[in-house]
């Protein structure tokens, strides 16, 4: 299996940019079965979760061609119906994407249980809600069979703003009869690109980026070709990165747009993070002193839907608050398991009380350790990466893949900032 190996404590320096948003590259890829016609996706990054999500769509019968390192064609014309593979959907949580565009297209969707990260339970009621609503029997078994003669538009309040129940919800509707109203919908960035996407392809969806939606069903999509925005996600994590390694970094074509909350939360803990043009300059050599509240209440940062502070960036913002001075609450609301890994952050010295499963107090700033580590879930991962970059001596961190379905050659391109990172084989 493979391991990364880190030689921790050594400042980065230079330029790196993120690659494409993962959580928009799924959705995207699965609206192509939506259309018979052709779509290419680009700035698509080559990660595992998106090509398990490939070999998904190509099992259903879709010829998937990459013309370019990040840019992929998927021809959806063989697809034939809407019967998903047991053991490849069980790989992935973005295999329940599939659910809309398949019964939208086919009228009938048998898919197995998704897998995913276990960072707590994952509600996939708000789906079958949405389906139910606009028509559809829904029968829970095994799996889930998913049937309906004609989705219907409906008005539509989500009980809950779920980002793959708005993707699913939507991408079920474009080609429904009549009118849908989404209210409480999500509005991510990567929920913004699926709505972009799908106009491209003759999809009728008005406003974009709010928590309403409002889709007018089309009888047919065409083809398009698009390319998916900067992923968020990795500039924060690369603006924690830069922090916790006390280096001065320049992330190039980082999403202006999309960083605002992310942005307050690490200057709250005394990051200095500047603005030039397309990119954002990260002043992690400088004094890091976390904000106290008004009176010198103890701050916090605390994640929730679009647009506060992303809950894939809590782990990377904890990891960061325990290499600046001060005290801090962390509290993520949203997945109750995703705080666990707090436990090899204090094997590495950091001074974090675990309150609860949703709640951590980060005290700092502590002098990290190197030392053997295991990577749970994706963020949580590369939040340990960090960890071991800013540590004093060397980390070795195993079931590294959790890492790599999220972040493209990530080792590659760290050590392009100088990191001393390698990926070894190990029994």
């Amino acid at each position: 299996m493979p391991s990364f190996v880190i030689e921790g404590g050594r400042p980065l320096t230079g330029v790196i940019r993120p690659a494409g948003n993962k959580n928009a590259a799924l959705p995207a890829i699965a609206a192509t079965v939506l259309t018979s016609a052709p779509v290419t996706l680009e700035n698509i990054p080559r990660i595992r979760d998106v090509v398990t999500l490939l070999e998904i769509v190509e099992s259903l019968g879709a010829d998937v061609t990459w013309t370019d390192q990040n840019v992929v064609t998927i021809d959806a014309s063989g697809v034939l119906s809407g019967d998903v593979d047991k053991a490849l959907a069980e790989r992935i949580r973005a295999s329940l994407l599939l659910a809309g565009p398949l019964l939208a297209r086919f009228g009938r969707v048998n898919l197995p249980p998704p897998g995913g990260d276990v960072i707590g339970r994952r509600r996939m009621d708000t789906h079958f809600l949405a389906f139910e609503a606009m028509g559809a029997t829904v029968r829970l078994n095994s799996g889930f069979e998913i049937e309906a003669a004609q989705l219907s538009g409906v008005d539509l309040f989500l009980d809950e703003p779920s980002v793959t129940a708005t993707e699913n919800a939507l991408m079920a509707a474009v080609l429904a009869k009549d009118e849908t109203v989404l209210r409480n919908a999500a509005a991510e960035p990567h929920v913004q690109d699926l709505c972009h996407l799908l106009n491209a392809m003759g999809a009728h969806i008005e406003g974009i980026g709010t928590n309403r939606l409002r889709v007018v069903g089309v009888r047919e999509l065409g083809g398009a070709t698009f390319a998916v925005g900067n992923d968020h996600i990795e500039t924060g994590s690369f603006i924690g990165m830069a922090s916790v390694t006390e280096s001065e970094i320049v992330i190039e074509g980082a999403p202006i747009e999309h960083m605002d909350s992310t942005l307050l939360a690490f200057r709250r803990l005394g990051v200095e993070v500047s603005i030039e043009g397309d990119c954002l300059r990260v002043h992690g050599d400088r004094e890091r002193r976390i904000t106290s509240d008004a009176f010198g209440a103890v701050p916090k940062i605390d994640d929730g839907p679009w647009p506060a502070f992303p809950a894939d960036l809590t782990s990377i913002a904890l990891v960061t608050a325990a290499c600046c001075t001060g005290t801090i609450l962390i509290h993520e609301k949203m997945f109750e398991s995703r705080m666990y890994f707090t436990d090899k952050l204090v094997a590495m010295g950091a001074n974090i009380i675990l309150c609860d499963p949703h709640r951590a107090v980060v005290v700092g700033p502590s002098q990290l350790r190197g030392t053997v580590l295991e990577s749970p879930d994706i963020r949580a991962g590369m939040a340990l990466l960090i960890a071991a970059l800013g540590a004093e001596g060397t980390s070795q961190i195993h079931n590294i893949r959790q890492i790599e379905r999220g972040y493209e050659r990530i080792d590659e391109r760290l050590r392009g900032l100088g990191a001393n990172i390698e990926r070894v084989q190990t029994p």
